[in-house]
């Protein structure tokens, strides 16, 4: 006759067991099933924030902080920023991300003095790129340049911005002029077409790029976004002028609209890339 005591024993070995079988279990299924990989995100934003402009309402860019802190991006472009809201908005996203966060800011030429474009506070005005590295950190490098074609009519002169996050992929931006569609949609082609491949050749070698920006772009009509974007690109738009466009390493996967609560006149473009 068994005792009651040695019941009990016997019914703990065998719970132990069984927890210890499917353990190993667990740990195979895991080691045999290759982990999705995460979301690439993409947000983008225009927070006219120079101080001119009638949209300007000095709120948006804690707005942009709060939207950085929720969805934790992986790239963020800015348009119409000053520089230290780049410096602001990096901490954000480091704060919401960890590990490794860099940034570049470029300033719209002023044509009537030749130097920068300043917003109303006196710091430079222009687009910035923000990058959490997803990868083992090996450095960046940044490109920018000015626009051969501008609107002689406008005095902001419109650049564009690539950051290289070395041994991951290029993060670019760009405010293309609202001033004229033809001149926008030369810059389009200017940056998609000649910009972005010399950027390649002079750093030997090719990564994926994505690029978010203001395009000032429709998606219908004879100059319209399709025009200037090359057939290695994918693209999602907020129904406006605002893009993501990412090489065909990528595959679109989601897009949502973010309601900026009247900050800023354009909403936040948030683009959720994977590779195939």
């Amino acid at each position: 006759m068994v005792r009651p005591w040695r019941r009990v024993r016997t019914s703990a070995i065998a719970a132990v067991c069984l927890a210890f079988v499917a353990a190993v279990m667990t740990a195979s299924t895991a080691q045999s099933s290759p982990a999705t990989p995460k979301p690439l995100q993409i947000l983008q934003m225009n927070l006219c924030d120079s101080g001119i402009g009638r949209c300007y309402t000095g709120r948006s860019v804690a707005e942009a902080a709060g939207v950085i802190r929720a969805d934790r991006p992986d790239v963020v472009t800015l348009n119409e920023v000053c520089r230290g809201d780049v410096d602001t908005l990096e901490q954000a996203l480091a704060g919401a991300s960890g590990g490794v966060v860099v940034s570049a800011f470029k300033a719209a030429n002023d044509r009537h003095t030749g130097g920068a474009y300043e917003c109303t506070n006196g710091q430079p005005y222009g687009i910035g790129v923000l990058v959490h590295v997803p990868t083992a950190y090996r450095g960046y490098v940044t490109y920018s340049g000015l626009y051969p074609t501008q609107d002689l009519n406008d005095p902001e002169e419109r650049v564009w911005l690539c950051l290289d996050a070395i041994g991951s992929f290029y993060a670019c931006t760009t405010h293309l002029a609202n001033t004229s569609r033809t001149v926008a949609l030369a810059q389009c082609a200017y940056l998609l077409h000649t910009a972005i491949p010399d950027v390649r050749a002079r750093n030997a070698g090719y990564e994926p790029t994505v690029l978010g920006g203001d395009l000032n772009l429709g998606s219908a009509g004879p100059q319209d976004v399709r025009a200037c974007v090359p057939s290695g690109y994918v693209r999602r738009g907020d129904g406006g002028v605002q893009y993501v466009l990412a090489t065909i390493d990528f595959s679109l996967t989601s897009d949502r609209s973010i309601v900026m609560n009247g900050t800023t006149d354009h909403p936040g473009l948030l683009v959720a890339l994977t590779t195939p």
